[in-house]
């Protein structure tokens, strides 16, 4: 019956770079079910942090970010030596394993997380997790509006009217109304990520009798994130 395993054989060079992304499925009805504090949780967001530092701690990306209930992983070490629907699955479920673990709350619904493969040149990766900021800045915008408008509104009118107005015309109308979106915090509009930061340690080589300067890595939570620029890729060691 093996024959009948269609997609097992679909593999990404080894070689290569990956981004897997990890969406959360219908956590906005999850969200209900664990009466989530609008418009941010902020306990939520610490298990997706926590749920980050258990995905960098099993499969060694180079950098992990996340908002909303959304996760991209940079690999460069391609894991189940490229197999797709193994990749997909075990970082899926494991992602939803340890949201679960984490969360310690009764589900009304097991959470679950799909999960896609994305190659990705060196060139790129810049390209592509700014895209994915602009989309937390853009969450970050929708919604304070929209929980705004529903202090104020019906659902459905509120919903409709946010849908007519545009990003910078949310911002602006919170403004108006005493809402300063440059005061939340960073985290709310650029996102977190994990990665591994470097710690300069000085010491004394015995056997060569000399002082010697050396590198000890740990991995961090970044609360605070910059706008993403090549810069920042570069200090951090993700691209050259």
């Amino acid at each position: 019956m093996k024959e009948y395993e269609v997609y097992s054989s679909m593999r990404v060079p080894k070689n290569s770079k990956i981004i897997i992304r990890l969406d959360g499925r219908a956590f906005h009805k999850l969200a209900s079910d664990l009466n989530l504090v609008k418009p941010y949780d902020e306990n939520f967001y610490k298990i997706i942090s926590k749920v980050c530092l258990d995905l960098f701690k099993e499969f060694s990306p180079l950098f992990v970010y996340t908002f909303s209930d959304e996760i991209s992983l940079l690999l460069d070490n391609v894991p189940f030596d490229g197999r797709i629907e193994k990749i997909d699955s075990v970082i899926a479920s494991f992602t939803a394993g340890s949201f679960v673990i984490h969360y310690g709350a009764e589900f009304k619904k097991p959470p679950a997380f799909d999960s896609r493969i994305i190659p990705i040149s060196d060139g790129d990766i810049l390209r592509y997790f700014r895209w994915r900021q602009d989309e937390s800045w853009r969450n970050c915008v929708n919604s304070h509006g929209i929980y705004y408008l529903k202090n104020s509104y019906p659902d459905n009118e509120a919903n409709d009217k946010i849908k007519g107005m545009k990003l910078n015309e949310i911002h602006e109308f919170l403004f108006q109304n005493g809402i300063n979106l440059n005061d939340v915090e960073t985290y709310k509009k650029r996102g977190i990520a994990v990665y591994r930061k470097y710690n300069k340690v000085e010491g004394f080589n015995k056997k060569e009798n000399k002082n010697q300067t050396s590198y000890r890595s740990y991995v961090y939570t970044d609360w605070e994130l910059p706008i993403f620029s090549e810069d920042f890729f570069k200090s951090i060691g993700v691209i050259e």
